[in-house]
């Protein structure tokens, strides 16, 4: 079995092409900090300069990190957040990608997901993938999203679709790592219908039953279904943090359905959708909370072509 400290050092140099000499800052709080350690050590290995920032776990994913950590961020030409609760989606990480850094974030990664599924992918393969389905998203302007007679319309006229391919290795370039997603902020106000989260959903794991969300204007109206209540509470009940934030789309055939919404929302032949925080890839809306929502084998329109049959990506 590959050593982590190994597969650490693979990780840096073919999806962050971390050189000799650059300043990497691994990021971590005291539940991950020992699987940090080991991306520490690989990047002493491969003759960088780490540097490990340990702060408290954060209490949900799109809370912002202590200010000394996210100046830091800053400051680094590589940086990789090995978190328990994601930091992809703030204001801190918008910051230091505007600044140069190559970021990854791992949130909630375990050390059997170093090993196996997603970060096994071909990531060259994940990357042009990933690219077809951010310009079918970018040219688009109303996405449609079908399963089992619920309907949800997504107006994302004006949007780019975001890249996120597990590659980031130019200047401010960042995503999750593992990875395999095209995403886009829908535009505020603008959605409405319902969906039936079957996958998984941040804050509860891997779904024993469906939750039905409805949104109307934009905004999350109500959830139906058991722990529905109970992620609501994660959730919050300002407006902010019951804006659509997000539509995206797996494309890692190698993710699988872990409860872990890092590998989850990879998985190629979903789509998920999220809650809160969207100023940082596109939208207008910041939150402190950005929650995930994962919807397996789902039918999908982009301007009234089909893209996705029963979680069939089909492309040109």
């Amino acid at each position: 079995m590959a050593d982590l400290v190994e597969i650490s050092k693979n990780l840096l140099r073919d999806c962050l092409a971390l050189k000799p000499g650059e300043q990497l800052l691994v990021l971590t709080d005291d539940i991950k900090e020992e699987l940090a350690q080991n991306m520490y050590k690989a990047g002493k290995v491969l003759g960088a300069t780490p540097i490990l920032v340990k702060i408290p776990t954060m209490e949900k994913s799109g809370q912002e990190p202590p200010k000394a950590a996210a100046e830091a961020m800053k400051n680094a030409d590589v940086v990789v957040c090995i978190t328990e609760h994601s930091v992809t989606h703030t204001n801190a990480k918008k910051a230091a990608a505007e600044s140069g850094a190559r970021i990854a974030t791992m949130p909630g990664i375990t050390e059997e997901m170093f090993r196996e599924g997603a970060i096994t992918a071909d990531y060259v393969e994940v990357e042009k993938l990933t690219k077809k389905v951010a310009d079918i998203l970018t040219r688009g302007s109303s996405a449609i999203v079908e399963k089992q007679g619920y309907k949800l319309e997504i107006d994302i006229t004006g949007r780019k679709g975001i890249e996120s391919p597990g590659r980031y290795t130019k200047k401010g370039e960042s995503g999750n790592l593992p990875s395999g997603e095209a995403y886009i902020a829908p535009v505020e106000g603008k959605s409405s219908g319902q969906i039936l989260v079957d996958g998984s959903i941040v804050g509860i794991g891997k779904l024993d039953e469906p939750i039905l969300l409805t949104v109307k204007n934009g905004l999350l109206i109500s959830a139906e279904g058991k722990e529905a209540e109970k992620w609501l509470k994660i959730l919050g009940d300002s407006k902010e943090a019951r804006n659509l934030a997000e539509f995206g789309i797996g494309t890692n055939p190698n993710a699988r359905l872990t409860g872990n919404i890092l590998e989850d929302e990879k998985i190629l032949g979903t789509i998920h959708v999220a809650f809160g925080s969207n100023n940082t890839f596109g939208g207008t809306v910041s939150a402190g909370v950005h929650l995930d929502a994962v919807v397996l084998n789902p039918t999908v329109h982009v301007d009234g072509k089909l893209i996705m049959d029963n979680g069939k990506l089909i492309l040109e």
